[in-house]
């Protein structure tokens, strides 16, 4: 491959690759504040941590942490599994107390909870042992499962399976539940991203030194005609 085609080929992949993978941590980014112990994506967050969609956020039984994302704030209660993405949560297990004007939602398999309209509205989601619990706290919520939706009006609650066991039947390699792995993509994580950029640019350096014309064994000087 010459040179002139190397260089072609890495200008297009940086041109691809970085642009769309900054706007996609930009878009869905978030800052988590923890009391007490918490985690992402298994390492434990001193204070304060960025987040980005797809992350997961862990507490310990004596600990929440807080996430504030594009105006909507979601309180993350004491041992509590959660997936952050971007508009919305998925509770693996445990409680969110989501305080949002912007419709920010949170499910747990078949069961999705979202504000009935866009004006300030506060709910606790709950998922344990299979049950999901919404709470109204402030405006009204749509609860919606496989069955279908239901408002649950201002002080009030409702009780649903979570429908894992359903969402397994439709996909049966996604195991019950309602989150996947931490990180998503290869490039999904900051960490990820800056290590593919910096080797991107390691090669893209290596290719702009290099000769167009390179010595060979049949010519160890370029004075060779």
């Amino acid at each position: 491959m010459s040179q002139i085609l190397l260089r072609s080929v890495v200008s297009i992949v940086l041109t691809l690759l970085v642009p769309a993978q900054l706007l996609g941590q930009d878009s869905a980014s978030g800052m988590v504040h923890v009391n007490g112990t918490a985690w992402v994506n298994g390492t434990e967050v001193p204070k304060s941590i960025a987040v980005s969609s797809g992350d997961m956020l862990q507490t310990k039984q004596d600990s929440s942490a807080n996430i504030d994302t594009n105006g909507s704030s979601v309180m993350v209660l004491s041992d509590s599994l959660v997936k952050y993405e971007g508009s919305s949560v998925g509770v693996d297990r445990g409680s969110v107390r989501v305080s949002t004007q912007s419709g920010f939602a949170a499910h747990a398999c078949e069961v999705k909870a979202r504000p009935a309209n866009i004006a300030p509205t506060q709910y606790q989601f709950t998922h344990n042992d299979r049950r999901v619990a919404v709470i109204a706290m402030k405006g009204d919520v749509i609860v919606e499962d496989h069955e279908g939706s239901k408002t649950v009006s201002e002080g009030q609650q409702t009780t649903r399976d979570d429908g894992c066991e359903v969402a397994a039947k439709k996909n049966p390699k996604k195991r019950p539940g309602a989150t996947t792995a931490a990180g998503g993509g290869i490039l999904s994580s900051p960490s990820a991203l800056y290590t593919g950029i910096a080797i991107v640019g390691g090669i893209t350096t290596w290719v702009l030194l290099q000769d167009d014309n390179p010595l060979s064994p049949a010519c160890p000087t370029q004075n060779c005609q």
